[in-house]
């Protein structure tokens, strides 16, 4: 393959991951936030009593004092303000640290007892900006109308299992005399060391309200604002929310639609999650009537939302029980396999939470990464040091790697020698190509030579370069993963030598100095000096490639997870050696063709005769 062919290919490779890359970095797409439709915003007045009242709706809703649990919803005028003060509920599930409050029954925090965040506290999978907005909260109506907010009664049906009740009121209507009462309930029940857990919502009208219609919904219900952990900005690179449906036995990405910041997903899946890099949020609707929706709609405070939203269609009855399950945790094979086993607190089967850990990054190739994540949780059985690990694992996709390699190297050897042939039919029939495509197909088969026999062995290797890159983004086990102590204490952030936030340079936003990405660019212009040939020193493209490539990836690199960047700069660490022997193999080789070529004779003609 001749140099400008190889040197187009390994351009578009760089482009294609360099593109990508910086457009999360200097390109980021912020959603327009939609406006809240004003027709179905309910409105919070004072009604009789204290209560709040909620209008604007199809049926304004008022909540007035529950009964008693045995007592049926019966007509009321009477109003109650009901609890005043909020109470909130601790559960210790093992896993998670969970907080409950009865003001809308809400989730509050959902705390990870062995994860940490910044700061070694446990990572809160709840995180919502100034409005303090909770999650699991219900609203009457769609995604626009306002969640409840009333204080609802507790009742601690065991250590792991709590319901929160309140009764409300319909206003009567018109042609009306009687206001309309029914009960909202929300149960809670944890499973130990589980990372799921289970909602039930209960609306019952009794006699009073034999049919439950807000703006052609029951109810919705929201998961909150976003889900942890804490992160400045959503970038692709140290984190990203992903939104997948589960339908049809297919895992199906999910795209918020930009002009109104939220989606509903159709047909109705089986379940439905918002994923980070490292955790997830996963809604196992079990009721039989439900329709899900994303949305991206901005809340102040936050640096981006991810919600997931579960509505409940207009209910034709007085009474609907209907359970979610939702699962609050680490993305990680390992915890989400029971659910495809029975192993697990709700014995779910068949469940195939593990998709939602298979990626989907840039050029995924799960079969692939799923083999090297084996070979890189085998090494650091044995090293018990992940850093290591990548270390060994580049060491042996590098050996395996290198027959490839070596006879990509002898390609490139027999095209130079054939390369005086190639320009003398280049420049004979320049003038007509086909006649040009003719000879030179001629003249490799007749020097069994395949021009493509250079470039196949380096496209064998990109499925596992773009593996690699995605196995040492974003595998779960580097999160919190020490390599060198004061130096690289997590391998799934940037290392730092010097840490002057909150200040930042200006242009270029860093905010600590990074040593990792200085590393690379001298590994990197190593490998070029050392491997540039003769004919290159003189190639301004050749140049670009030596200096200017390896500036634009420090850049890329700079705030790349130190994982990433180890395992880079070991690359190119091992590709020099590789190229040094290659190289010292092609010499001798030379050297052979060179003393095996035949020395032509010279026949010296006779000599004339002298004339007498």
């Amino acid at each position: 393959m001749e140099k400008r062919t190889v040197l187009a290919v390994v351009l578009s490779i760089v482009v294609i991951i360099g593109y990508s890359i910086i457009q999360g970095i200097f390109f980021p797409v912020t959603p327009p936030q939609s406006p809240v439709n004003p027709a179905v915003q309910p409105a919070v007045t004072d009604a009789p009593g204290g209560a709040p009242a909620v209008t604007g709706l199809t049926a304004p809703v008022v909540p007035e004092a529950p009964l008693a649990p045995e007592t049926a919803p019966t007509r009321t005028s009477a109003f109650d303000a009901g609890p005043q003060v909020e109470q909130r509920v601790n559960i210790d599930t093992g896993r998670a640290l969970v907080t409950l409050t009865n003001a809308g029954g809400d989730l509050v925090s959902y705390k990870l007892k062995e994860h940490l965040d910044r700061g070694n506290e446990f990572v809160e999978m709840i995180f919502s900006g100034d409005a303090e907005s909770h999650a699991l909260s219900v609203a009457f109506g769609d995604i626009n109308a306002q969640p409840v907010a009333s204080f609802f009664h507790v009742n601690r049906v065991s250590d792991l299992i709590v319901e929160f009740s309140r009764d409300f009121v319909l206003a009567a209507g018109a042609g009306e005399t009687e206001q309309r009462q029914f009960r909202l309930t929300k149960r809670y029940e944890f499973k130990p060391d589980d990372y799921m857990f289970e909602l039930t919502i209960s609306l019952d009208g009794g006699l009073s309200v034999p049919a439950f219609n807000f703006s052609g919904f029951a109810y919705s219900l929201s998961t909150g604002p976003q889900i942890g952990p804490h992160f400045e900005k959503l970038d692709q690179r140290s984190d990203y929310r992903m939104y997948y449906a589960y339908t049809n036995g297919k895992l199906k990405t999910e795209k918020v639609n930009v002009n109104n910041n939220s989606d509903t997903i159709r047909p109705r899946p089986a379940w439905a999650s918002v994923a980070g890099k490292y955790f997830a949020l996963i809604a196992l609707p079990f009721s039989s009537q439900y329709e899900m929706a994303f949305s991206t709609r901005s809340e102040p405070g936050l640096p981006a939302a991810s919600r997931l939203y579960i509505l409940r269609p207009a209910l034709n009855a007085s009474r609907t029980d209907d359970t979610y399950r939702f699962y609050l945790g680490p993305k990680n094979t390992a915890s989400l396999a029971v659910y495809n086993t029975g192993n697990n607190g709700f014995t779910l089967r068949d469940m195939q939470l593990t998709e939602v850990a298979k990626g989907g990054g840039f050029m995924s190739i799960p079969p692939l990464e799923a083999a090297l994540k084996w070979l890189l949780t085998l090494f650091h059985r044995f090293v018990q040091n992940w850093g290591v690990a990548i270390i060994l694992l580049t060491i042996l996709v590098k050996v395996i790697l290198f027959p490839l390699t070596k006879k990509s190297s002898e390609s490139t050897l027999r095209m130079q020698t054939l390369a005086p042939k190639i320009k003398e039919i280049q420049a004979k029939y320049k003038d007509s190509p086909q006649k040009m495509n003719q000879e030179m197909a001629e003249f490799y088969k007749k020097e069994g030579y395949n021009p493509l026999a250079g470039c196949l062995p380096m496209l064998l290797q990109l499925p596992i370069f773009f593996a690699m890159y995605n196995l040492f983004n974003s595998h779960f086990d580097l999160r919190g993963a020490m390599f060198i102590p004061g130096w690289i204490p997590d391998l799934s952030l940037p290392d730092t030598v010097w840490d002057f936030s909150p200040a930042r340079l200006p242009i270029l936003g860093w905010s600590a100095l990074r040593l990792l990405p200085f590393i690379y660019v001298g590994s990197q212009l190593l490998y070029g000096k050392v491997t540039q040939t003769p004919d290159q020193q003189g190639n301004t493209q050749m140049k670009l490639m030596l200096y200017a490539m390896p500036i634009v990836f420090f850049f890329i690199l700079y705030d790349m997870p130190s994982g990433l960047a180890v395992y880079w700069i070991m690359s190119n660490v091992l590709t020099l050696v590789q190229q040094m022997i290659i190289n010292n193999y092609i010499k001798q080789k030379k050297a052979a063709m060179g003393s095996a070529e035949p020395v032509p004779t010279v026949i010296a003609p006779p000599k004339k005769r002298k004339r007498r």
